[in-house]
């Protein structure tokens, strides 16, 4: 019934199976392990012969219905719910790339991907291209014969850039190889998996699934439309036998995702679930109140610059209202002039919070080039757009008028 149902319906009702005495809301199933009533019968279980829970690790009743409403909301496929954003693209990776094999990503990413690209995943001898995902030529030269990987965000995070996705996962395709997605900043909201021509989907369900800012996760949407049966993929050959069009997932769930062990608690499952019921209804809010901030933004004299796509002197407004349908995220950043300018419109805030998060229903701020991206140099800030005077803003869904009063008297004092 669910796959009939439109998106805002699907929020709430996708792939919801009925509970306990009539239960309408996912059950939270807080249990480690399952017992079975003998020895063959978990057998079967493992060995694939019979549907059933094991350890929790492997999978929970409430972190599969997680998963079902998530897939429905990109589209359809299959999804594996982790234990963070980080997690979802660390298993996404590690699933299709082996040593000696090349990821090429867009330059613009936020800090800890781009960590995960450049330091920890070349100590195992994976290697990550950076090229400018605006520059589709640029990008598809930048295809070697070690690429296995195409990689984008759908809008950078912090930078603001917005690709043309679509295009990128073209180029992916010509070339044999997938694309992956991270559209945390976007949601499946704005644009789902089918539209932005996907093969598999990350995001962090920290954020604007989740909506309050309780609780950490992380998902992979496989939409099951690549072919894995390629030379390329030799790996996935025993897979794509049995698995065919999700050897992907298949692969993902029995040895990386069960291996790495970053499965997500079944507690951060359901309050995940009873977030993402409102997703709409917040997005709708977010991006009006981001559209009206980076509006008020632009026109106060304390404001050197401002990046919202929803701007339209912004150069990614088309690419923008193309893909995402005239709504264009809760995410903006401005600059003031320098960092001690920065450091003052943040430190006299009232209604904002100075913090290291996007997606909660309050206004957040920071300061990256001193935070989350402290560790990297002028250069590495330069790629991902850094600047010492840029103050990243996540609108929040309070009274627009509220937040824009807060900018103002914290600009104004400045």
């Amino acid at each position: 019934m669910t796959q009939t149902l439109r998106f805002d319906s699907l929020l709430v009702h996708g792939g919801l199976e009925p509970g306990p005495a009539g239960a309408t809301a996912v059950p939270i199933v807080q249990s480690s392990s399952f017992a079975y009533h003998s020895a063959e019968d978990l057998e079967d279980v493992f060995r694939g012969r019979a549907v059933g829970q094991v350890y929790t690790r492997l999978g929970n009743p409430t972190t599969e219905a997680l998963e079902r409403r998530l897939a429905l909301l990109e589209g359809g496929g299959a999804a594996i719910a982790t234990a963070s954003g980080m997690a979802a693209i660390t298993t996404a990776v590690l699933t299709i790339l082996r040593a000696g094999d090349e990821i090429l990503s867009s330059s613009s990413l936020f800090g800890g991907t781009f960590s995960l690209f450049r330091d920890t995943l070349s100590n195992y001898g994976i290697t990550t291209r950076f090229a400018d995902p605006l520059d589709l030529d640029g990008f598809r030269n930048a295809i070697t014969e070690r690429t296995r990987l195409l990689f984008v965000e759908t809008v950078g995070n912090p930078k603001l850039d917005v690709p043309d996705v679509p295009a990128l996962a073209r180029i992916a395709h010509d070339a044999g190889l997938p694309i992956l997605v991270d559209s945390t900043v976007t949601s499946p909201y704005l644009a789902d998996g089918v539209r932005l021509e996907a093969d598999i989907l990350a995001y962090s369900t920290s954020k604007y699934i989740n909506g309050t800012g309780t609780t950490i996760g992380g998902a992979i949407i496989d939409r099951g439309v690549f072919n894995w049966d390629s030379p390329k993929f030799p790996h996935f050959a025993q897979f794509h036998k049995k698995y065919r069009s999700f050897a992907f997932t298949a692969r993902a769930r029995k040895l990386v995702h069960k291996d790495v062990g970053a499965c997500a608690a079944p507690f951060n499952s359901y309050l995940l679930t009873e977030g993402v019921q409102t997703l709409a209804l917040r997005m709708e809010r977010h991006c009006s109140n981001a559209l009206e901030l980076a509006r008020f933004l632009k026109s106060h004299p304390k404001v050197a610059w401002v990046r919202y796509p929803g701007l339209e002197d912004s150069p990614h407004h088309a690419v923008a209202t193309r893909l995402y349908g005239g709504r264009y995220g809760g995410l903006l950043a401005f600059g003031t002039g320098d960092k001690a300018s920065a450091f003052s419109v943040i430190n006299r805030l009232k209604l904002a919070k100075n913090l290291a998060n996007i997606g909660d229903a309050k206004t957040l701020v920071i300061h990256p080039a001193s935070t989350i991206c402290a560790d990297y140099n002028a250069e590495d800030k330069g790629l991902m757009g850094v600047t010492e005077d840029m103050v990243r803003v996540s609108t929040g869904i309070e009274d627009c008028l509220d937040i824009i009063d807060d900018f103002k008297q914290a600009l104004d004092a400045a």
